[in-house]
């Protein structure tokens, strides 16, 4: 079987790992793919946002199965494209999409079905939304409504910081057409978690939990990122508590899918905010999560093939998840300077051949954003590695993934140290 996988990060790199121990052998590309992917899969040099080429390709491939990694191509309709040619794809169309790319569309529907959220604004216009801060406390979360790469919030501690926020995604347009429209937000307390779900329009099937850590350094200081490391499963979410995240909101998502007519088979990624026996979904994503997919595929014993053909033709009640008793741990190596400016193009030193062992303990060095050269392989991301490892709980996890950190080097390279940690703010 023929799989084309889009995409060109970590979570691609996961994906084609988990499907190149699939039991059927696919045959597996990659678009565009990077210098780890290449391991386990043809490359061919299509951006994801080409999805004109991407078409192209997998009708002249013969691709019986596409699986979109990241959120741009979705938000832009591939897989509305793809299947008005007939072509199996896994993803949301872009009605679904629509999750993702507009902050205000999920914020909407979340209030109009009951799932427990922040009291929010949304706004269009500068003045407007300066004169709304006086209506929330501080800190204040400001959000482009739009596709910012996972860098578009910002927690503002006073009514000075808020301001500037404003102005620089809605007038400076530091987001480009992601900040035209602002969301508002109240800040909630606790403790973040995200739950990644197989969703085929009538059942929703979540992943065991993972958590994420999105600020740039230690302790959670520095800016939003598109995240520098994870575990798996959570320390916070046990069978009671992932019950009442079943109950108050996956269930009503199907719910108020099926109600609102919005067209949904793939996968959603729940972000939430845990305090105490308050849950609050902080944001819906379309998409696996990167880093989680390093942590939570690797623990996952099924077939992800046959999860994903389920999903597709809307049998996933008939799908049991299965779980790896292990824990698992990603801690990203990151360029300096990320997630504003950084440098491309240094070799990095130490990488060992990727392990394709289905049972194997890792490490796993899952290529983010890495590029083959004439002398091995480089940098050509902001985020360059998951390196992820399991261990028999999360202490072991966490001491293997950090030994493997030390074995790899970079110039300039980031890294948090406290992955694995519980941090509560």
């Amino acid at each position: 079987m023929k799989i084309l996988i889009i995409g060109s990060g970590g979570r691609e790199h996961a994906i084609a790992h988990k499907l190149s121990l699939s039991p059927r052998n696919p045959e597996l590309y990659a678009a565009p793919g990077n210098a780890g992917i290449a391991e386990v899969a043809t490359c061919v040099n299509i951006q994801v946002d080409d999805l004109e080429g991407l078409l192209d390709f997998a009708v002249k491939a013969k691709i019986e199965l596409t699986i979109v990694g990241p959120e741009l191509p979705l938000v832009m309709g591939v897989v509305d494209l793809f299947e008005s040619h007939g072509l199996n794809i896994f993803g949301p169309k872009k009605a679904g999409a629509l999750f993702e790319g507009s902050k205000d569309f999920t914020k909407a529907f979340l209030l109009r079905h009951g799932i427990p959220t922040a009291k929010y604004e949304t706004h269009t216009k500068l003045d407007a939304a300066i004169a709304a801060l006086k209506g929330f406390d501080y800190p204040v979360v400001i959000k482009a409504d739009g596709l910012a790469a996972g860098k578009g919030v910002v927690i503002a501690e006073n009514q000075r910081v808020a301001e500037q926020a404003l102005i620089d995604m809605m007038t400076n347009r530091v987001f480009g057409d992601a900040g035209d429209c602002v969301v508002i937000e109240a800040f909630l307390k606790g403790v973040e978690a995200s739950v990644l779900c197989f969703v085929d329009g009538k059942t929703i099937l979540p992943l065991q939990p993972a958590q994420d850590y999105k600020k740039a350094f230690d302790g959670d200081e520095g800016l939003n990122t598109g995240g520098m490391g994870t575990y798996s499963p959570s320390m916070i979410i046990d069978e009671g508590l992932m019950s009442r995240i079943q109950h108050e909101i996956l269930d009503p998502f199907i719910t108020g899918i099926q109600q609102d007519g919005i067209p949904f088979k793939g996968i959603l990624f729940v972000g939430l905010m845990i305090d105490g026996d308050d849950i609050n979904v902080l944001e819906y994503n379309a998409r696996l999560g990167d880093p989680e997919t390093e942590v939570t595929l690797i623990r996952m014993e099924n077939d992800l093939l046959e999860v994903v053909e389920a999903t597709l033709e809307e049998r996933l009640s008939e799908i049991t998840l299965k779980w790896r008793p292990e824990h698992a741990v990603c801690v990203i190596m990151a360029s300096g300077g990320y997630p504003e400016a950084y440098e491309k193009g240094f070799l990095i030193e130490g990488l060992p051949v990727f392990s394709l062992s289905e049972h194997d303990l890792g490490p796993f060095y899952y290529h983010c954003g890495t590029k083959r050269v004439l002398d091995g392989v480089a940098t050509n991301g902001g985020r360059v590695l998951g390196v992820t490892a399991l261990g028999e709980d999360l202490r072991e996890a966490r001491r293997r993934a950090y030994d493997a950190v030390k074995s790899v080097s970079f110039e300039k390279m980031m890294f948090r140290k406290d992955i694995g940690t519980l941090i509560q703010k």
